[in-house]
């Protein structure tokens, strides 16, 4: 998980670094303290997503989930979460560049905003579209999950794991199979074990006569 904070955390900067450098901003003292903010900010949000992933790691724990799965669930859950917070960061930052530096004229608000802005935006998703994934592939390559690796939890499956409901057994692969000696074999989900096969309908059955 550190790892994958660090790099996402290297992305944010890298990002901002290279806005200012297409655009030929000029970076001043305000500028670099606005890129040391961008770091705090996305190690913040990194870490409020992988909260919710170290808590759906004890949950799963006993079960055969594949930690891609974990990823998903908690992406899921804590979307609504990052991106609230995120906006609730960008809309001061909106306030500074548009009423501090445009109306009000002030430069050093435009320098520090602009960064700062850039910084929150490319924050706000890497800690789900680019740290979540490193994580994913990093314990991907652990004995533990690497068995499960390629079963994944899709539809009505992973909604029931998002709201809360425990994996199933095995996936649902649609097909029924039945016992034998020769193994198992396989049969759609229209044509059930109990179920034979009729080459014509049956007889009606006769009435009894009642005696008196």
């Amino acid at each position: 998980m550190a790892l994958a904070a660090i790099i996402a955390m290297l992305h944010d900067v890298l990002i901002s670094v290279g806005v200012y450098s297409v655009f030929r901003f000029v970076v001043t003292p305000a500028t670099v303290v606005a890129f040391l903010t961008i770091l705090g900010f996305s190690l913040y949000d990194t870490i409020v997503v992988f909260d919710k992933v170290n808590e759906n790691t004890d949950r799963f724990s006993g079960s055969r989930v594949p930690y891609a799965d974990v990823i998903n669930v908690s992406m899921n859950q804590v979307l609504m979460r990052s991106i609230n917070t995120s906006l609730a960061a960008v809309l001061p930052v909106l306030s500074l560049l548009v009423l501090g530096a445009e109306i009000l004229g002030a430069v050093t608000l435009r320098e520090f905003a602009l960064a700062l802005l850039v910084g929150l935006l490319t924050g706000s998703y890497s800690s789900i579209f680019i740290a979540s994934p490193l994580l994913a592939m990093f314990k991907q390559r652990e004995p533990r999950y690497r068995s499960y690796r390629g079963s994944h939890a899709t539809g009505d499956e992973l909604e029931r794991l998002v709201l809360g409901g425990s994996p199933s057994a095995r996936r649902d692969t649609g097909r029924t199979r039945i016992e034998t000696t020769a193994g198992e074999i396989a049969l759609p989900p229209t044509q059930r074990p109990t179920e034979s096969l009729l080459t014509h309908p049956p007889r009606p059955r006769k009435k009894k006569r009642r005696t008196s």
